[in-house]
């Protein structure tokens, strides 16, 4: 955890909670094939049963290759029941489907106004194919005819959680480590200043290390994510011969000892892991931490294991406004992702 004095609360810009009103759900229409070796196919089934739910209750607004494909993707989507009229095409392509980590991260500025933050995507510092990916947040601000900020540092919004009122939780894994360094020579301060300034985050709660199987190396979206002001819920894995158990124990650990603004200790609530999911001998990071909050719905995922009904529960006491919809997600997790990574929330705007 971060020890530095809270910034002072003057920031002109803020970064609206998950559960704060959407206008809209972004997501980029899965082409990469050699993401998912040998189970494509299911994949755009599962998108069209995520839109099916989101799109009930806000605008999807999906990222697409070219005409042709927007036919194919009108087909499936029709067949799985989504009223396409909920629903906008913007054809731009993408290298990926993550648009979690290369769409524009939304905040709201001083008059409540929705900006876009155009953070650089350089691939996660592993794959050279990201330049497409990293030219979306520009082509987005301008067909929406939004301001756009360039802090100039590389960020991916899979690394970072936050409450709505100053608070962010990160890993030092994924934003401190050199192994995939994301912003080589930048110190903590300096990114925790970032944060103040464009999402008005005035702690910066920091996490040491991510999941197991994660190609991210340690995103904060498969590890703890706020569920409101005051709550935090995180994956544990009791098992003490799992990879997991150890770095999940630790960050536990710190959890507990981290403190609201006032002083105040988190409630804390836990998520199981489901048993580790391997194809092909490679271990997936399976999370039911990667769930998306939508409107009307917090839509996890599953992976048909016993714990799942345990988490579905978890998160019905924690989102009781809302319905939980189970999402079996144990051929999109081959992507080395699941439902939040495909995922990028755009705030109502109050202006």
């Amino acid at each position: 955890m971060s020890a530095h004095t809270p910034a002072p609360p003057t920031a002109p810009f803020r970064m609206p909670a998950e559960w704060e009103p959407h206008e809209a759900t972004w997501l980029a229409w899965p082409h990469e094939r050699s993401d998912w070796p040998g189970k494509f196919a299911p994949v755009p089934w599962v998108y069209a049963e995520f839109i099916r739910y989101v799109s009930l209750h806000e605008r999807v607004r999906i990222l697409i290759l070219d005409a042709t494909e927007r036919k194919t993707i009108e087909r499936i989507l029709r067949k799985a029941g989504v009223n396409l009229n909920a629903i906008d095409f913007y054809l731009r392509p993408t290298d990926r489907s993550w648009t979690r980590d290369f769409c524009p991260i939304f905040v709201h500025d001083s008059t409540g106004r929705t900006v876009a933050t155009d953070w650089i995507f350089n691939g996660w510092a592993k794959y050279p194919n990201h330049k497409r990916d990293n030219a979306i947040p520009k082509f987005v601000a301008s067909r929406l005819k939004m301001e756009r900020l360039e802090p100039g540092l590389v960020l991916e919004g899979g690394s970072i959680d936050v409450n709505g009122a100053g608070l962010l939780l990160t890993t030092e894994e994924c934003l401190l480590s050199d192994v995939q360094a994301r912003n080589p020579g930048r110190t903590r301060e300096q990114i925790e200043a970032a944060f103040a300034r464009y999402f008005g985050i005035r702690q910066t709660l920091w996490l040491h290390r991510g999941i197991a199987g994660d190609d991210t190396h340690g995103h904060v979206d498969d590890l703890a994510r706020f569920t409101d002001e005051r709550t935090i819920v995180t994956v544990i894995e009791p098992n003490k011969a799992d990879d997991n158990h150890e770095p999940l124990r630790e960050n536990l650990k710190l959890l507990r000892a981290m403190r609201t603004l006032d002083g105040q200790p988190f409630r804390i609530a836990t998520l199981p892991m489901p048993a580790p999911v391997y194809f092909d001998g490679q271990r997936l990071p399976a999370s039911y931490a990667n769930f998306y909050i939508a409107n009307r719905h917090v839509l996890v995922p599953v992976f048909n294991d016993p714990n799942d009904r345990i988490a579905l529960n978890t998160l019905a006491r924690l989102f009781p406004t809302r319905t939980i919809v189970p999402i079996y997600c144990g051929d999109l997790v081959l992507g080395l992702g699941t439902l939040h990574c495909m995922t990028q929330q755009q705030p109502l705007s109050l202006a």
